[in-house]
């Protein structure tokens, strides 16, 4: 929509969720964008999530019923759009007195299964835990309890997909590009650029979109010079993965002594994932860890449940992020409100400035429209609305043919492991094509990692803007999980990487 050559109609600030989604949406609606990201894309709180497409049942006890039905109608529009990333879930709540009642839980999700209109998702069920196969690894203690949808995601995958759309409909994505200074000057701003190896360059842009993140003050204080910029409340969640802790497909919510939940959840075929922690945060928000006390929270809070005690012996990896939550004065850090929060400072005869507080992966999309809802006066003959109808790339074919997919994908691949080519088809969907074009044997994929190929290696460098090692093993995948030392070391060093503690320390007891 640019009519000035060289000239950006929207400079976005953050390569995570928000930002891939609204660069995607904008750019399907014909403006001229560009995404500056310090890091990789989903470098931060985007890939350290619980990797859930969620309502969020716990939301409904504090009343946010406009974000729990926001965010449930989201996810059928999720699914249709990514049925190789995302995946429907079954969730079994055990019940016991003490806690939230029966009728009370009964309720809650009655109000979970109609607020958002659900059609593809299966409705809520009683469970006699006594006979179903999902009481067998819990203490005898629980008998009954209900089970409920909702779904998965690969949530790092999902950031890179909608940078990917983005792309193909002509935004400019830069990871590894720090945006140092941004500044008005008549009716642009001017954004100081600076990349991975030192290089600067300039843009200029109509309007500037701050998607930093846990960086969203910063970027308003230090990036854009403003004196008193708007706070957040910086709330960290942790997760460990352990070995895998039963056999069945279907994931656990366990409600806390505290009030709170945790979530444990098959993960990767051979590990549960169990999380999260609801902790403010102070200081820096680079690099979270997750603490001890964090680590044994999480621990003593399935213990409970489960007949065989989860110890510090079984963890394999652990993660931690921070959501950005608008501060709503909120006394305890899982009461904040996760509702997103846009701010637009639009200055007599200056460019507008739109900086974005908190959000839910879950509703990323809906997000992004809201955005361009609010911006769409400063650009006359903006097109319509297209996201919520649009597949994400790989994703376009019928959810309910994604198992028939996967078993055409292997037959045409016979070369890989029925479960590698599962695992392939599942982070590119009919893109995965595409990759292995042409190969019939495996030597045909060049040098071999283990479960990854050169061939794959190559695709995500070009296609999806992966640099190292830890870019495909922590992001565009979960491989550092499955994939040896060794091999970890080959793929590093066929990207021109030396292994560094960022791959090795990721498998740790936290």
């Amino acid at each position: 929509m640019a009519d000035e050559a060289g000239v950006y109609d929207l400079a976005i600030i953050g390569g995570g969720i928000n930002g891939a989604g609204i660069a995607r949406d904008a750019s399907g609606r014909g403006l001229k964008v560009i995404l500056a990201e310090q890091g990789d894309l989903a470098s931060g709180t985007s890939s350290a999530s619980t990797k859930l497409i969620h309502g969020g049942l716990r939301y409904l006890e504090h009343y946010e019923f406009r974000l729990v039905r926001e965010a449930l109608i989201e996810r059928e529009v999720l699914l249709r759009a990514a049925p190789h990333i995302i995946r429907p879930l079954r969730f079994v709540l055990p019940h016991h007195k003490g806690l939230r009642s029966w009728p009370v839980l009964r309720l809650g999700l009655f109000l979970y299964d109609h607020l958002g209109g659900r059609k593809i998702l299966p409705a809520t069920r009683s469970v006699d835990l006594t006979r179903d196969e999902t009481g067998a690894p819990l203490k005898a203690d629980y008998t009954r309890g209900f089970e409920y949808s909702d779904c998965w995601v690969e949530d790092a995958r999902l950031v890179v997909l909608n940078a990917r759309d983005a792309a193909d409909r002509g935004a400019d994505i830069r990871p590894r590009t720090r945006c140092v200074s941004a500044r008005r000057d008549g009716g642009h701003w001017i954004c100081a650029l600076e990349d991975g190896q030192g290089g600067k360059s300039e843009v200029k842009a109509k309007l500037l979109i701050n998607t930093g993140g846990p960086w969203v003050s910063e970027v308003l204080g230090s990036v854009v010079g403003q004196n008193n910029p708007d706070k957040i409340r910086m709330v960290k969640g942790s997760h460990i993965v352990v070995d895998k802790l039963y056999d069945h497909d279907r994931c656990y919510i366990f409600q806390n002594s505290d009030g709170r939940i945790c979530f444990a959840i098959p993960y990767e075929g051979d590990f549960t994932l169990i999380g999260t922690t609801d902790e403010d945060h102070k200081g820096h928000p680079g690099k979270p860890e997750i603490s001890v006390s964090e680590r044994d929270y999480l621990l003593a809070s399935v213990s409970e449940y489960f007949k065989k005690p989860v110890t510090v012996a079984m963890v394999r990896w652990s993660y931690a992020g921070i959501r950005p939550l608008y501060d709503d004065g909120a006394s305890k850090a899982q009461e904040a409100t996760r509702e997103y929060v846009l701010k637009l400072e639009a200055p007599e005869n200056q460019p507008p400035l739109l900086s974005v507080f908190g959000g839910k992966i879950t509703t990323f999309r809906r997000l992004a429209e809201a955005v361009l809802e609010k911006i769409e006066p400063f650009f006359p003959g903006l097109k319509p609305q297209w996201t919520a109808a649009a597949a994400l790339p790989g994703g376009d074919f019928p959810f309910a043919e994604v198992e028939q997919r996967i078993t055409e994908f292997q037959r045409r691949c016979s070369f890989l492991t029925p479960r590698n080519a599962r695992r392939i088809f599942r982070a590119y969907g009919t893109k995965a094509a595409r990759i292995f074009e042409g190969a019939r044997f495996a030597q045909d994929l060049g040098e071999s990692f283990g479960l990854l190929s050169a061939r794959e290696v190559d695709y995500l460098v070009k296609e999806e803007w992966a640099q190292t090692a830890e870019d495909i093993l922590w992001r565009r995948s979960k491989l550092g999980l499955h994939l040896s030392t060794a091999e970890q070391a080959a793929l590093a060093a066929y990207m021109g990487q030396q292994v560094g503690e960022k791959t090795r320390k990721k498998v740790s007891t936290g």
